[in-house]
């Protein structure tokens, strides 16, 4: 189960890291920061292959990435997080100059369907808060890692180490970090998984913990 710290100020771990001796050590003060997503930025965006369409849903309550196995277009599904960095929406900052201990991006897993182990790639993106465009279905990923989504994981919490992504993020000097889940093609053709975005409940709304100095 998660742990949440006070939201909208960031909090303090006092962790000194030089040893005993006192030797040399770095004995800076780390700083957290939990940020809750902004939903009316987050969305999916599904493309048709039959239809050729792409139907874009921007702040819904789930969010769904995959293959649509009961629809007969079998339609993909991406979806897409926004973390505002900078404070806008009252959640904590991670100031632009911070040095990335370490991030941690943890979802609530609904439901996962059609396959046991969903190989998935989770890039790190820019697209417009306003709202989804049918161009950030396919735009190129300012970087990416893979992870592995599985069955058992609907009911719980995933957290996923974003660490490399958040450290490009602040070298890009974004002002919010953003994320799209897509299946990876090169491994399956075969999931759909079903991510919690309900604002309103906090235990399960996706949650952004970053360390820095």
């Amino acid at each position: 189960m998660r742990r949440l710290l006070c939201l909208g100020v960031a909090a303090i771990l006092a962790i000194a890291l030089s040893s005993c001796g006192g030797g040399g050590g770095d004995s800076r003060t780390i700083f957290v920061a939990q940020i809750l997503s902004d939903q009316p930025a987050d969305g999916d965006i599904a493309f048709d292959p039959v239809l050729s369409l792409y139907t874009i849903t921007n702040g819904p309550d789930t969010l769904f990435f995959g293959i649509d196995d009961n629809d007969p277009n079998f339609p993909e599904y991406r979806a897409f997080l926004d973390f505002p960095l900078d404070g806008s929406t009252g959640g904590d900052i991670v100031p632009s100059n911070a040095g990335i201990v370490s991030a941690t991006l943890e979802v609530f897993v609904t439901r996962v369907s059609f396959a046991t182990t969903i190989p998935t790639l989770l890039d790190l993106v820019e697209y417009p808060i306003t709202g989804l465009r049918a161009e950030d279905f396919n735009s190129l990923p300012l970087l990416y890692q893979s992870l592995d989504f599985f069955l058992a994981d609907q009911g719980n919490y995933v957290a996923i180490d974003v660490t490399p992504l958040m450290v490009e993020a602040q070298r890009l000097r974004l002002s919010d970090f953003q994320v799209r889940f897509l299946m990876d093609f090169s491994l399956t053709d075969i999931g759909f998984i079903e991510l919690d975005d309900r604002p309103t409940v906090t235990l399960t709304a996706p949650l952004l913990t970053v360390e820095y100095r």
